[in-house]
């Protein structure tokens, strides 16, 4: 058995091919969302920078606790500090913000509606492997670090 999750696609591909497909869809009939009494861009750009801020701590955390990132390959630890006190996905959530400040940013509904496709990928493409992989390796302390955090916020 490899020593990795053997998760379906790498999270980021997967979120920047929801963004390019919903720009294409977008280019071909552009549907809005945002009022236009709100400033879209501003806020989008807000939400988005929230997204990676989150995402960009959670990767440092990563990193300092000496373990792998990247989905294929092996976890060496199980990281419970920073972040991943709150979540135990805090990469993933960072990056679901990120959409849908984008989708705000572009007042691009087919951008927001990519967050279910994406959200569904990632969920049980992804996360489902991770934490079957996780549960593997780590055994009872991953199960109870799960019965302390939450999957999502």
């Amino acid at each position: 058995m490899a020593d990795s999750s053997n998760a379906v696609v790498r999270p980021p591909i997967a979120l920047v091919l929801a963004i390019f497909v919903s720009l294409g869809i977008d280019w071909l009939l552009p549907l809005r969302f945002v009022p236009a009494n709100i400033p879209a861009r501003l806020l989008g750009v807000f939400v988005f920078a929230l997204g990676l801020a989150l995402a960009g701590w959670a990767i440092i955390t990563f990193r300092a606790a000496g373990t792998h990132v990247e989905t294929y390959k092996p976890t060496s630890t199980i990281v419970v500090n920073g972040p991943y006190r709150f979540t135990r996905n805090p990469i993933y959530t960072g990056m679901f913000v990120g959409l849908i400040g984008l989708a705000m940013a572009f007042n691009n509904l087919w951008m927001l509606a990519a967050v279910v496709p994406f959200y569904c990928v990632i969920r049980y493409g992804v996360i489902a492997r991770e934490e079957a992989y996780l549960e593997g390796k780590f055994g009872d302390e991953y199960r109870a670090y799960k019965t302390r955090v939450r999957r999502w916020l």
